[in-house]
């Protein structure tokens, strides 16, 4: 070998531990937090709810589980409205929602308020703090079919977006959801009159976008009507498996 071969051969050795070592010296990307639908199904019209709503809340902010993002929604029913106020977010079709869980997961007391579902699995008292700790210590370790929201913008009152869902490992079904990001309300007569309650991501309107079989992917523009846009909203969407199954993949994103 040439001494110009040495050279060149002692450069190119140098140059390729160079790259090494500063490939190996950048910290390590972390892997993006795994998503945890949490469902609270609560009334205004009721006096354990605030409880629930206030946890609710503390979760949203805090984020307490490493390497997880707690979804969270909160499903005001309207079985309370006739025990002395009406809850202004109250929905009959959430109602039904719930009541399909309940059915499914063998819920032996019956619709009620509180009640907390995480990821389509798994019901308990909205309050429980040790039992929401347990479902969600179960659930941050299962891999999440890919979920995207991409496109988002307000226009003419509507939420417009853009959504991704990977190939899913069951039949599924696809839910979108507008919900206000923050809102208050002054209770005036029933178990909470007198009391003015706070509430986070209060689901506006719910749906069904679209099913996909076994294996499929998911792509599809949505458009979701804000009864307020002048207000912060979020969109959430998950992915489930049919008749309102375990909860495969969810995203959320924040409309300001």
């Amino acid at each position: 070998m040439s001494n110009l071969d040495r050279c060149g051969f002692r450069v190119s050795a140098a140059l390729w531990l160079t790259a090494m070592s500063v490939l190996f010296s950048l910290p390590a990307l972390a892997a993006p937090p795994n998503p945890i639908l949490v469902e609270l199904f609560t009334s205004e019209g009721c006096s354990d709810c605030p409880r629930a709503d206030a946890f609710l809340k503390a979760l949203d902010a805090a984020q307490p589980i490493p390497g997880a993002q707690l979804i969270v929604l909160e499903e005001h029913v309207d079985y309370w409205d006739d025990q002395g106020w009406r809850d202004p977010f109250s929905s009959h079709a959430l109602a039904l929602r719930q009541s399909e869980y309940v059915e499914r997961l063998h819920v032996k007391n019956g619709p009620y308020t509180t009640q907390m579902v995480v990821d389509g699995s798994e019901a308990f008292v909205g309050s429980d703090r040790s039992q929401a700790g347990r479902a969600f210590a179960k659930e941050a370790p299962v891999p999440k079919v890919s979920v995207q929201i991409s496109v988002l913008h307000v226009d003419g009152g509507k939420a417009l977006a853009h959504v991704e869902i990977g190939a899913v490992p069951s039949k599924a079904e696809v839910f979108v959801a507008i919900a206000l990001d923050h809102a208050q309300s002054q209770v005036l007569r029933g178990e909470n009159g007198g009391r003015q309650l706070e509430h986070v991501a209060v689901v506006d309107r719910l749906g069904s976008i679209g099913k996909v079989k076994k294996g499929a992917p998911f792509s599809k523009d949505v458009a979701m009507k804000m009864d307020h846009p002048e207000k912060d909203y979020r969109l959430i969407t998950f992915v489930q498996e049919a008749d309102e199954g375990k909860v495969l993949g969810a995203a959320a994103a924040r409309l300001n």
